[in-house]
Parts: structure tokens; C-alpha cells; sequence
């Protein structure tokens, strides 16, 4: 059933930012008069403005400005919308060189703040309060009496490229949120400050999971030998899952020939996205932004009949895109990046029980993982985009999102539908997750594809003997490896479950004459699958149970006299429990249980 809900363009908090951001302006401006602005818009939890200033703005600016904004809120000044032609915003904007840029996008091409096509030629509009005047869109409050001198502050200031394109001249980006109520505001920051101790940034360095280097390039990371057992934990995770639903695993290059993404469409729609050719031998070839053209080869390769069907050919794939250098964000925006991919190949018939069953497997993913909270959104085309954006086939778009509508109603998944998000080929649901803390990420999709399949000739024999085109569903229930791992570290600040854990027990020494006891305990955990590593560092054993916290190993074994003449051990566990005492296989025996069923708790 699709769920009603209120775009938050139409949303009273929506308006409430948009109009802080021109408070924000105007007071920035009265700071700096011959300063430029460009756009400032509302963002997820806030909004932001981009200037182009005589000098780097400070923090003690920062102040000064929200100072001032609140001054201008107690006014009580009202917004007021012009619509004017282009020649009056000209002469409104004669000395904002930004703002005209975008006046004449507007008046010619009908293009957005970044340059983008827009589905129709928009009015040109203006909006006023006080002393202050942009060129804007709406909607914003009907006055500032509305924004509440409590409930907004300004957070952070950051580089920017106008128009997000690195060519461009850098301006500096001021950051702010506003809410509807002084609670709002506190919690929000609150939040933010959980969020910093969960940075996966951070904690990817801390718990030595990952790095950039300079010399590889940026958006590349490199996975330490405690990510490369994330990936491989997660790996498996996915093998095992997808064994059990009947997909069959291939692999294939990273480089392939030009005509191969020509012929997938691939090039046309996505090109920007894609790194540039390389020329051997006259042919050009590009690294792969996605796996699915391979696949459709792999699928064609034999005759195919409906007795086959349907095919589910998964792969962990090495991927590469071009990601602006402005738009790169640790794990969660790379340029190289393995994905938990898949194609499943079926007739029209069996695309509900196909489809559905990707959906069942995000849940048991979601319940693995602790998700408690999550969106579906069914992302559909628009007929403005159609030829441009989207493949030319309107009957097709209609029927396959009434098919995928149909699907999700009768399998009782709530969903959201959003206008002009779909992929070039066809209807899809994106998954919205919500960590413990309460931060959204997209994670997972489930796509349908109407159209590649025929531009590749791929058939298989139906029931009455003629060629049919085989529908193709692509899926990423795990999304990347890396977007995966970086919000499962956010999600449980690093603690993970003992199954996914990079080093699962910690062996600890209390002097130097249990060294040996110590290393054969981690020796036997190792040979019943258990990751386990015994420090014999010349550390006091307070120490080392501090340096087995700090990297959040889930269980620490305590060896000392005692424990090597019972040929006993004592349990530490990260949540604080502690156990004297034991048999070593009473040990060995939880710990293999909880990993083999992938538990949550300790």
C-alpha cells in the first residue's frame, strides 16, 4: 500500500529553513557589502548558503552573524513574492554575477542552480523581506516571526565549488538548521554529537579498518586486514543467502570494450558518471561503472527456455565511477566500490514471487542487523524526461510500475512513490535505513529493467514454443561493501556482533609466564574458526585489557597462574560481564555458537 506523506518541499519546516537561509544571507551581506551570494537552499536537517567573500569567514563570525540573524527574526518582516521578467532580474541582480548566471540558465535553457535541464521553463520570481532580496523559487514562511530565535543556530563552514564543479572558483559554504521548536534544536544536536563519536571515518581509523592515501587518489580506499574481514564476513553472509534462494555466482573483468556500453545504453545516460576511455590498439575501453551488461552477455551465451527461468546470477563486483571531488565522503561516496550485485532473469509471470523475494531478503537483512526503522520508496519516471533521461516507451514505464505497485500491495510492504528517480531503464524501490542513532542512509535497490534486456537480443522459449524477452530485475541487497561497512560502523559504533567482528577474542597475559599457556589458548580458538590473537606485549595486563576495549573486541580471556594450573580460563566480555574460571571448551562453545548463528548479543 502506498503510504501518503508530505513532500518536504511542502513541509512547514522546509519553509522555515528556506527562509533562515535568506536571513542568513542578508545578514552575511550587511557584514561583507560587496560580498556575492549564489543559492541557499534547505538540506536534510538544515539548510546552507554558498558566498563568494572578500575573506575566509571565522567561527567568531559565525557568532556575529547569528547574532545578527536574530535581530533581524525579531522584526517580524514579511516574504513577499514577485514574479518578474528576465530583464527586471538583470537590473535587481546588476551587481551579483552569480545571480545572473542563473537568470540566464532560467531565461534560455530553463536550467537549475547546477546547471541541470529542468522538466519545463520555469517563472522567474523573486522574493523580499527586510532589506534583503533573492532570486528564489519558494516557499518560505510568511514572515520571520515564524523562525524562532531558539530553535535555529549556524554550524560549520566549508569549501564549495560553484555549481559543484571543480573547474569553478571555490566559494565558502555556511552551514546551519532550524527547527520548529528549542527541543528540536537539542535534540539535533544531541544527535550530532552521538554521530561524531560513531563517525566511520573516525572509527575506520581508530579500529584500523581503513584508509586513503594521496598517491592512490581520492574516493579509492584501502582495505587494512581488519576491513578485508568485514568484507569477507559480509561476503560470505551474502553467498550463504543467496545460496539458499537459488542464485548462481559469476565473475567478470573490470575493463571492457566501448561498444558494450553503447549497446546497454549505458554510455548515452551515464557517461558523466563514468571514468574516460583508454585506447589499445584503436579500440576504446572503458573500466565498468556497473556489472549488468556482462550478465545480459553471460544469460545470452545459451539457449535459454522458460523451464530455466528464472536465472539469478549474483556477483561481488569491483565497480569504478567518477564521483566529483566535492561529493566524495568517506566510505559513503567512492570511486571504487564492490557491490553486492545481481540479475535475475524471468518471464512476466514470474516477476511478483521474483521481485517480492528481494524484498523478503532486505527484511532478514534488516533483522540481522538490529534496522528497526525503514522506507521504501518506489521511484518512478517522468514524461518530461522521457528520450532524455529515461527510455522512450511510455506503455512500458506504465505497465511496470503498475506491476511493481501490484507486487508490493499484494506482499503488504508499505512504500512511499517518488516522481522522476527512476533508473534510465525502468521502476525501482531505494531503501532508506535509520541507524540507532537516527541517521538516514540509502542503502538497498531492487530495480526492473524493461529495456536493456531487449537492446541485447536476450530470449528464451516460452511455454508455446516462441521467443519471449526475459524480464530483468537488478538488486544490491547488501549495497557496497563500502557504504555497507561505513554504516555498520556508524550503526553500532564499532562494536560489532562477535560474528562480524575483525578480531573476535583477545588472550591476555597477566605476566610474562603465561606467554606460552596464552598462545596455545589462541591457537586452539584459531583451529575451531574463532579469529583470536594472544598479546604477549610487555604491558601491564590493565593495559592491555584497555588496548582490547579500545578496539572493541568482544571477548577477553585473562590468563594467569591460576587459570594455567586449572588449565581454566577468565572471561572478559566488552559489555562488562565477567566469568571466572571456565573450561576453555565452555568457552570455545558459546563463542562458536553465537558466531554460527550470527547472534546479536554477546
Amino acid at each position: 500500500m502506498a503510504l501518503q506523506t508530505e513532500r518536504y518541499e511542502d513541509t512547514q519546516l522546509y519553509k522555515i529553513r528556506h527562509s533562515a537561509a535568506h536571513v542568513m544571507a542578508q545578514a552575511v551581506l550587511e557584514m561583507f557589502p560587496d560580498g556575492k551570494v549564489t543559492i541557499g537552499p534547505p538540506v536534510e536537517n538544515g539548510f546552507y548558503y554558498d558566498f563568494d567573500l572578500p575573506r575566509n569567514l571565522t567561527p567568531e563570525d559565525l557568532e556575529l552573524i547569528e547574532k545578527r540573524m536574530r535581530q533581524i527574526v525579531q522584526g517580524r518582516h514579511e516574504f513577499k513574492k514577485k514574479v518578474v521578467s528576465a530583464e527586471e532580474a538583470r537590473q535587481i541582480f546588476a551587481d551579483q554575477p552569480y545571480k545572473l548566471e542563473l537568470i540566464e540558465g532560467l531565461e534560455k535553457g530553463g536550467l537549475d542552480e547546477y546547471g541541470n535541464p529542468l522538466n519545463e521553463k520555469p517563472e522567474i520570481s523573486i522574493y523580499q523581506h527586510d532589506t534583503f532580496t533573492d532570486l528564489c523559487r519558494g516557499p518560505h514562511v510568511e514572515s520571520t516571526k515564524e523562525i524562532r530565535q531558539d530553535a535555529f543556530k549556524l554550524m560549520s563552514i566549508a569549501g564549495a565549488y560553484w555549481r559543484g564543479d571543480e573547474k569553478n572558483k571555490m566559494l565558502q559554504r555556511l552551514y546551519g538548521t532550524a527547527w520548529e521548536t528549542k527541543d528540536q534544536l537539542k535534540d539535533y544536536l544531541n544527535q550530532l554529537e552521538e554521530a561524531k563519536k560513531r563517525d566511520h571515518r573516525k572509527l575506520g581509523k581508530e579500529l584500523e579498518i581503513f584508509i586513503f592515501d594521496d598517491e592512490v587518489g581520492p574516493g579509492l580506499p584501502l582495505w587494512l586486514p581488519n576491513g578485508g574481514i568485514l568484507i569477507e564476513e559480509l561476503e560470505k553472509l551474502a553467498k550463504d543467502m543467496e545460496d539458499r534462494a537459488g542464485y548462481l555466482r559469476v565473475k567478470t573483468p573490470i575493463l571492457t570494450k566501448e561498444d558494450l556500453f553503447l549497446r546497454s545504453g549505458h554510455l548515452p545516460y551515464y557517461a558523466e558518471s563514468m571514468y574516460p576511455p583508454m585506447e589499445i590498439e584503436g579500440v576504446k575501453y572503458y573500466v565498468k561503472p556497473m556489472n549488468c551488461p556482462m550478465h545480459h552477455k553471460i544469460f545470452g551465451s545459451k539457449g535459454r527456455s522458460y523451464r530455466d527461468l528464472p536465472i539469478r546470477l549474483a556477483e561481488y563486483g569491483t565497480c569504478y565511477r567518477y564521483e566529483k571531488s566535492g561529493e566524495l565522503f568517506g566510505l559513503m561516496r567512492v570511486r571504487s566500490m564492490q557491490m553486492n550485485d545481481a540479475h535475475i532473469y524471468c518471464g512476466e509471470d514470474q516477476f511478483e514471487q521474483e521481485f517480492m523475494g528481494v524484498v523478503d531478503l532486505y527484511k532478514k537483512y534488516f533483522e540481522l542487523f538490529g534496522i528497526e526503522k525503514y522506507v521504501m520508496r518506489l521511484s518512478l519516471h517522468s514524461k518530461a524526461g522521457l528520450g532524455k533521461k529515461y527510455v522512450n516507451n511510455p506503455e512500458l514505464w506504465v505497465k511496470t510500475e503498475e506491476m511493481v505497485r501490484r507486487a508490493m500491495d499484494n506482499g503488504g510492504v508499505p512504500y512511499v512513490e517518488r516522481e522522476d528517480e527512476a533508473a534510465f531503464y525502468g521502476p525501482k524501490i531505494d531503501v532508506q535505513v535509520w541507524s540507532a542513532i537516527g541517521r538516514e542512509f540509502s542503502l538497498m535497490t531492487n530495480q526492473v529493467d524493461f529495456a536493456v534486456p531487449e537492446r541485447f537480443d536476450l530470449k528464451f522459449t516460452n511455454k508455446e514454443g516462441a521467443d519471449e524477452t526475459p524480464l530483468c530485475i537488478h538488486r544490491a541487497p547488501l549495497s557496497t561493501h563500502e557504504r555497507m561497512v561505513g554504516f555498520l560502523l556508524e550503526h553500532y559504533a564499532g562494536n560489532f556482533p562477535v560474528w562480524l567482528s575483525p578480531e573476535q577474542v583477545r588472550v591476555i597475559s597477566i605476566t610474562d609466564a603465561q606467554n606460552e599457556y596464552a598462545e596455545n589458548i589462541a591457537k586452539q580458538l584459531r583451529e575451531n574458526g574463532i579469529r583470536a590473537h594472544a598479546d604477549q606485549s610487555s604491558q601491564r595486563m590493565n593495559a592491555k585489557i584497555r588496548q582490547a576495549q579500545l578496539m572493541k573486541v568482544p571477548y577477553m580471556i585473562v590468563v594467569g597462574d591460576n587459570e594455567m594450573q586449572a588449565g581454566q580460563v577468565s572471561l572478559r566480555v566488552r559489555d562488562g560481564s565477567q566469568q571466572n574460571n571456565i573450561p576453555l571448551s565452555e568457552f570455545i562453545a558459546r563463542a562458536k555458537d553465537k558466531i554460527a548463528r550470527r547472534a546479536s548479543e554477546l
